[in-house]
């Protein structure tokens, strides 16, 4: 356990000295380097070969030999103003918590990330709460609360029908939030592109396919409500009957609505991340020239090779197959997809859609990387380098992922040999923020 850091006197440039620095660019763990850190700009002067027989280490500076040093952590797709939904369904977070409820618990969410060793969040929508996550989003930047470096989608855009509260009474007048910015058309929907970046938006986020028939074989939703008692089939070889899903996702845009967003957020400069499952989306919007797909998870040979043709960032979500899929062959088939895609050269970046599996527990989707056959090294790129790819890379207006000169002083600082032991993934002991310890001792600095 290294000594408590007078953290009040980091307010000059100080010395990082380490034993064991991973290098997402080279894909190597480096030795006895010295980062030299301006803690005013937030940014790296210099990454150096440690002095020789370096001795004792004074303050300003920080002696993290004995520890693996990593660049910060990046969730690149995240959920603040989600819980798990174990503890309370989608719909009950989204129509019955208050907004103060769910603002507050979003600060909370914030920590617990931070806590995890996550420096960035790529938040991908409020799920009801409107466009909050532009006030989190600057609380964090104006230090008025601590938590991840986020970057917001705000609302997703979604065709009409396409992404919202199923309710079986709204003749009744129950009445939901939106989750969704609505647009139909290839004039709406770069009308809904203009809209999320007037709000504030850091990334365009559009639902390329969802369950919209979902009321056509409502589940039981409330205490006494009944289920379908005789479910759709196919009919498959001899005729024998198939159960299929009774709701399954289908296309929201056609592909001119897919490539009008891409580009009208592209003339802005701003990243599109797409949530798209099936082939058939994971397809068509990555030939619209998306940044991101997300999920992607019904394996498929040739959406694999649309998205390296269209050099289409990956995003898997396996902490999604790993606490909603009972299917274990097919939880399977969902890591060997994300494997395939590495193997493929296809860049990845790591995001369990975090808010579904609790936040500070975000370092999960790499132990599901690992557990896919991804190399240590490709998992933690995935996890810093690829995020910031997830970001925008330049567009974002920071650079972080990488310990280099000018890049964002972002590291996490694990206990032990991370090369002999994964487990150290859960050992966060510091974390530095901007050049500020944030975390010490697996306490938030306030």
């Amino acid at each position: 356990m290294h000594q408590q850091i007078p953290h009040s006197m980091f307010d000059q440039p100080y010395t990082i000295h380490t034993s064991l620095l991973f290098n997402s660019r080279t894909l190597k763990f480096d030795k006895d380097q010295s980062i030299r850190v301006n803690p005013k700009t937030g940014r790296i002067i210099s990454v150096t070969s440690a002095t020789p027989n370096l001795g004792t280490v004074s303050h300003p500076d920080l002696d993290l030999r004995g520890y693996t040093v990593l660049p910060g952590f990046v969730d690149s797709h995240a959920h603040v103003f989600v819980h798990p939904y174990s503890e309370t369904p989608s719909l009950h977070q989204e129509r019955d918590e208050s907004l103060t409820e769910r603002i507050l618990r979003a600060g909370n969410n914030a920590k617990a990330g931070l806590k995890a060793g996550f420096t960035t969040y790529r938040d991908l929508g409020t799920e009801g709460a409107f466009n909050a996550d532009i006030g989190v989003r600057d609380a964090i930047n104006r230090e008025i609360i601590p938590g991840p470096r986020l970057f917001v989608a705000t609302e997703a855009l979604a065709s009409s029908g396409g992404y919202e509260i199923r309710q079986e009474n709204k003749i009744g007048g129950t009445t939901v939030p939106r989750l969704s910015d609505v647009c139909d058309g290839v004039d709406s929907v770069k009308a809904g592109v203009r809209r999320r970046l007037g709000a504030g938006a850091d990334v365009i986020k559009f639902y390329a396919e969802y369950r919209r028939r979902t009321l056509r074989f409502p589940q039981p939703t409330w205490p006494g409500s009944k289920a379908i008692k005789y479910p759709p089939y196919t009919t498959g070889e001899e005729g024998n009957p198939i159960l299929t899903p009774m709701n399954p996702p289908s296309t929201l845009f056609d592909q001119e609505e897919m490539n009008a967003i891409v580009r009208e957020a592209k003339r802005a400069k701003c990243p599109v991340a797409s949530h798209a499952s099936s082939p058939e989306a994971v397809i068509m919007a990555s030939n619209a020239g998306v940044t991101t797909i997300e999920h992607g998870s019904v394996p498929s040979e040739e959406s694999l090779k649309t998205m390296k043709k269209n050099n289409t960032i990956y995003v898997p979500t396996l902490c999604v197959a790993d606490v909603e899929l009972d299917d274990k062959e097919y939880r399977k088939a969902v890591l060997a997809h994300a494997k395939k895609a590495n193997e493929m050269g296809i860049r990845l970046a790591t995001g369990g859609d975090t808010g579904v599996p609790a936040h500070g527990d975000n370092v999960r989707e790499l132990e599901l990387f690992l557990e896919a056959g991804i190399s240590l090294e490709d998992t933690i790129r995935a996890a810093t380098l690829g995020g910031w790819e997830a970001c925008g890379g330049d567009w974002c207006g920071y650079r972080f992922g990488w310990v280099g000169e000018g890049w964002q002083a972002d590291l996490v600082v694990l206990e032990g040999d991370l090369r002999k032991d994964t487990g150290a993934l859960r050992r966060v002991e510091i974390v530095i923020k901007d050049g500020n310890v944030v975390v010490d001792g697996g306490i938030i600095v306030e």
